[in-house]
């Protein structure tokens, strides 16, 4: 589904490029939008400059940007969404079922980065149908692509060669009865598709840059990433402003660790009562099996090794029922881990060559490949929700039920009950008419607290923290048997979780090097054939989206420090330390072409100096149903 689709859509945004507003556009002030001082500072003088990139060196200090034009096209909308995903989509359409049942007019927008819905969406997935039965109850007959429906579950621990049963009780936080294995990617394409045919206008390949403001400091909406700028910084003959998008309230889906959030919880000083947000990173591949070893509606999780009892993480193996034998396999690790030489895409190759798990993929065939960031932190790290103007919903202030491993369902909810509160409050607007301050809506806060997607995260809100003890993984099992089995979650006490993810690496000298085994390409694989699975694509001649504050802190303090984990946490290549041009020493160079748009990096950089901010728009992977 790209632009083409939306004939209104496609109008909109030509004449976006041609027509200039007549006032100059308001501008996003860098430390109101939580741009630390640091991020204004040039790179120290006796580093290479690796970051070209205008909020780290702005325009209006550039000569080879004066006389450039600067002004934005804008367009008013009723509410504005960031981020096509299963929260996006499920408050648009809500939203527009709403107004059908009153018979109003409503104008939802919704941007989207990817070039395609669904493009940039990867989960494991095992799909918990609540919420969408809620949204779409006809969703059968409306031919929701959930093809495969649960029929076993098995829970492993696994030693280096053996595999310890887990029995899999009703009631634990692993039990999928009645869930339906899918593939993500295809059913937020389909969600695509109902919000269309509702009214819905999707704006594919472009990515929301920047927030807007009223002058009473409340959002105003959003502004579209600009185009047609050199890798050096300088604006290309084809240099093209980005588009405003106003809105009475803006909601915000970005996903997990947006880039728009992170501004907004500085500007807003959201996080102030909650704890701050902790998180994993989950790699996925997709294959194609022998028929022999494939079990359609099998769910296979474990633990264990090859990660020690101190590092949080898992498996999934799900036997897909599409037509052909398909498995999707994957590997999560908690971003608290400790060792800098860890590296979660190598764990997820060696954890192919268990003998508990080699036999299944044998003889097959890799089709896919991708990685995502998770939250983890629960309810103990949810931030305030509304502010004047805006909303967060789904993965990006973090809804996921960690020990279920499962947020769609819950992010859905989220968007619906956004919308639900949102409705009510929205004037009439005359035509060519506009607020002058955004909606606050304190509302949706308090209905989601009131519903069952809060009942759930607070019942497991001790599972993720209590692996924080000596024994580990083992302790944090016996607390989850003990009470959240029995109590369900009723104990009084809350766990804290351990701070920032970045904090908790040690310096190298104090930790072991991991040895791993070289790829067979059979089962395991190295990074750069893993990428180039994933679709991935950015235009070359654009400065790189992942942005340094100091691009001396790399080698000085990264490298020195902790023997540059940028090259080991990235799943995609997209960080490695070469030997500079007179061989003197190494400098960081930066792959972003790779970027699989995962966040790792801007969450797990010990020196919190990467910031990742949006690519031009439609860059990034294009998952096929990831």
């Amino acid at each position: 589904m790209t632009s083409t689709m939306f004939p209104a859509g496609r109008y909109w945004l030509h004449a976006g490029r041609c027509v200039r507003a007549l006032r100059r556009c308001p501008r996003l002030d860098p430390g109101a939008a939580g741009v630390r001082p640091t991020a204004r500072r040039w790179a120290s003088s006796n580093a290479p400059k690796i970051t070209t990139h205008y909020s780290i060196h702005p325009r209006d200090q550039d000569p080879r940007w004066q006389g450039t034009e600067m002004e934005r096209f804008a367009d008013q909308a009723d509410v504005v969404v960031v981020g096509a995903g299963p929260a996006g989509l499920s408050a648009a359409i809500r939203l527009k079922q709403l107004a059908l049942e009153e018979e109003r007019e409503v104008r939802v927008c919704v941007v989207e980065k990817a070039s395609q819905i669904g493009a940039h969406t990867l989960s494991g997935a095992c799909l918990e149908p609540s919420a969408l039965n809620e949204l779409l109850p006809d969703w059968k007959e409306r031919g929701a692509p959930l093809h495969t429906p649960v029929t076993e579950d098995i829970f492993s621990i696994l030693t280096e060669k053996h595999r310890i049963p887990v029995p899999m009780l009703p009631g634990l936080p692993m039990n999928n009865h009645g869930n339906y294995i899918v593939r993500l990617g295809n059913l937020v394409r389909w969600l695509g598709e109902q919000a269309e045919e509702l009214g819905v206008e999707l704006y594919p390949g472009y990515a929301a840059a920047e927030v807007l403001f009223h002058e009473d400091g409340s959002v105003k909406g959003i502004a579209t990433n600009d185009v047609g700028i050199a890798k050096d910084g300088s604006p290309k003959d084809t240099f093209e402003r980005g588009m405003e998008l106003h809105a009475q309230v803006t909601l915000f889906g970005e996903g997990c660790h947006g880039h728009l959030a992170k501004q907004l919880y500085r500007h807003f000083n959201l996080r102030q009562n909650c704890e701050p947000q902790t998180y994993a990173i989950g790699l996925k591949e997709v294959w194609v099996v022998r028929p022999e070893k494939w079990r359609p509606g099998r769910v296979e999780h474990s633990v264990g090794w090859p990660l020690n009892r101190h590092t949080y993480g898992g498996s999934f193996l799900y036997h897909l029922n599409e037509g052909e034998p398909l498995v999707a396999l994957g590997f999560v690790v908690g971003l608290d881990y400790s060792n800098p030489y860890l590296s979660p895409f190598r764990e997820f190759q060696r954890w192919k060559h268990h003998p508990f798990v080699a036999p299944t993929l044998e003889g097959g065939e890799r089709i896919g490949y991708g990685a995502r960031a998770l939250n983890e932190g629960g309810v103990q790290s949810i931030p305030e929700l509304t502010f004047p103007g805006g909303i967060l919903i789904g993965c990006s202030p973090g809804f996921m039920n960690v020990p279920k491993i499962k947020g769609t369902h819950t992010a859905m909810k989220s968007g619906m009950l956004a919308a639900e509160a949102v409705f009510p409050r929205l004037a009439v607007l005359e035509e060519d008419s506009a607020p002058s301050a955004g909606l606050h809506v304190p509302e949706y806060a308090e209905s989601l607290k009131a519903s069952w997607v809060w009942k759930e995260l607070h019942a497991v809100r001790n599972i993720r923290p209590s692996f924080h003890n000596y024994l580990g993984l083992y302790g944090g099992m016996v607390y989850t048997g003990i009470f959240y089995w029995i109590l369900r979650g009723k104990e009084p006490w809350t766990l804290k979780h351990c701070g920032l993810d970045s904090d908790q690496l040690k310096p190298a000298k104090e930790c072991t090097p991991i040895e791993y085994p070289r790829p067979d390409g059979k089962l395991s694989f190295d990074l750069l054939s893993s990428v180039a699975l994933s679709g991935t694509n950015h235009e070359g001649d654009q400065p790189a989206h992942l942005t340094l504050r100091d691009d001396s802190v790399p080698v000085e303090r990264n490298l020195a420090l902790y023997d540059g984990p940028e090259q080991r946490f990235c799943p995609a290549g997209v960080y490695e330390y070469v030997p500079t041009d007179d061989g003197a020493g190494m400098r960081l160079q930066i792959n972003a072409q790779n970027c699989v748009h995962c966040k790792t990096c801007d969450i797990k950089d010990p020196s919190q100096n990467i910031n990742w901010v949006v690519p031009e728009g439609s860059g990034g992977p294009a998952y096929n149903g990831m």
